[in-house]
């Protein structure tokens, strides 16, 4: 009798954890996908203050090549974030 009841109170051990492991990839992925927002974020505010110092001297075609490689480069970010938060969700 003692081993059931020690079997059953592992089996409703293992069956009440497992959401919480679940909880805890979904918490890992947003926090994956937050990042990456912000890395691609940074590096847009990189592209534009690279663009507006250009634009500043006088260099219009140097200013709009340094914000259309800023947004390229947050793009890139964000796909990386992207995998990474599909990457955690999947663990």
């Amino acid at each position: 009798m003692h081993k059931i009841m020690i079997a059953a109170f592992a089996v409703t051990g293992m069956f009440s954890a497992m959401p919480q492991m679940a909880q805890a990839d979904d918490a890992k992925a947003k926090m994956e996908s937050m990042k990456g927002e912000a890395k691609a974020k940074g590096q847009e505010a990189k592209g534009e203050t690279k663009a507006l110092i250009e634009e500043a001297q006088g260099n219009k075609m140097s200013g709009t090549m340094e914000r259309a490689k800023g947004k390229t480069k947050a793009a890139g970010e964000r796909i990386k974030g992207k995998a990474k938060e599909l990457k955690a969700k999947t663990e």
